[in-house]
């Protein structure tokens, strides 16, 4: 599993469009991002950098394929 190294954070919140992720609000150069679950809400907020650091990048799509209880490695698949 390769993650993209050149991932604008307006590009990653494109992408998680597609895994229900919604903008609800920005503050700054960081934008918040929710997404409806069975438990709830789940909120992340993404640095809106050009690209975003690759650790940060990781540590984004680990949360969320947590919360979405898959592997990482899908969410990358499902994204990229």
């Amino acid at each position: 599993m390769r993650l993209p190294h050149d991932l604008s954070g307006n590009d990653l919140i494109k992408n998680l469009h597609k895994l229900g992720y919604l903008v609800t609000r920005q503050k700054g150069s960081h934008v918040r991002l929710t997404c409806i679950i069975e438990d709830g809400q789940h909120h992340i907020t993404i640095p809106n950098h050009d690209p975003i650091k690759i650790g940060t990048l990781s540590k984004i799509l680990s949360e969320i394929a947590q919360v979405h209880q898959i592997s990482k490695e899908e969410i990358v698949n499902k994204l990229f």
